[in-house]
């Protein structure tokens, strides 16, 4: 049966007291708290850092069975790099969040791409090849040269979702490109039509059997974290 996972974009935020968090819990219990209300979280910090084995480990001990830990590929991988010549790189970072993925808690890796980096299949068909097919990805491409018929077709190719990410600026085309769905609602607010479009669009998803990673912003208000609570019980709901 397809599994819907929905959260933010991290959880450390004491601004998100008292709304969300109790107004007297000490920071180092959030995991907990959060852990019991939603059941993934995306993790930003990685795209800077490697992921050390205690900090995993503390994460996995905090957080139920079932909980996933969606990360975001390195800079090294995306920005600096930009998908080439990654051989060396890639088996460093992977071996970083191999403690959540052995303790059945890893969610997808987001491969987010530079806003100035313009399409070029090759080097995106190269750099999936080389990816582990095991390993459920997701692509944020953020130049609208990537959204072609073409590069769909590789994406599918090879089971790897194009990440609906939804700004002020710009939404990407919602296509499915893989056995699960990827989104990230990054606008500020969100209307009651436009939340109640996102519950049915991500129970179209789930009747069809596919999985879902929906992820709404963190901001300094805790705004996020109840848009993904109120749509995390909505769908359920149902």
């Amino acid at each position: 049966m397809a599994q819907l996972y929905v959260g933010t974009s991290g959880w450390a935020y004491p601004s998100w007291k008292p709304d969300f968090y109790p107004a007297k819990l000490p920071q180092k219990n959030f995991l907990k708290h959060y852990s019991g209300q939603l059941n993934t979280v995306e993790v930003n910090f990685t795209f800077r850092q490697l992921l050390k084995e205690t900090t995993a480990q503390k994460w996995i001990d905090e957080s139920p069975a079932g909980f996933r830990f969606g990360i975001k590929a390195h800079q090294v991988i995306t920005h600096i790099k930009r998908l080439k010549k990654t051989e060396d790189f890639i088996p460093r970072f992977l071996s970083t969040i191999e403690p959540l993925a052995n303790a059945g808690k890893l969610g997808p890796l987001l491969f987010q791409l530079p806003p100035n980096m313009k399409a070029d299949l090759e080097v995106l068909r190269e750099f999936l090849v080389a990816l582990p097919r095991t390993l459920p990805s997701a692509f944020e491409f953020r130049h609208d040269s990537w959204f072609t018929d073409e590069n769909f077709a590789l994406l599918k190719a090879h089971n790897r979702a194009l990440c609906v990410a939804e700004t002020e600026e710009r939404v990407t085309p919602d296509i499915v490109t893989a056995d699960f769905s990827y989104y990230r609602y990054r606008k500020p607010t969100y209307t009651p039509d436009e939340r109640g479009a996102m519950v049915s669009r991500i129970r179209e998803h789930i009747q069809n059997g596919r999985d879902v990673f929906a992820y709404f912003k963190h901001e300094e208000t805790p705004q996020g974290a109840l848009y993904a609570v109120e749509v995390f019980n909505e769908v359920r709901s149902a």
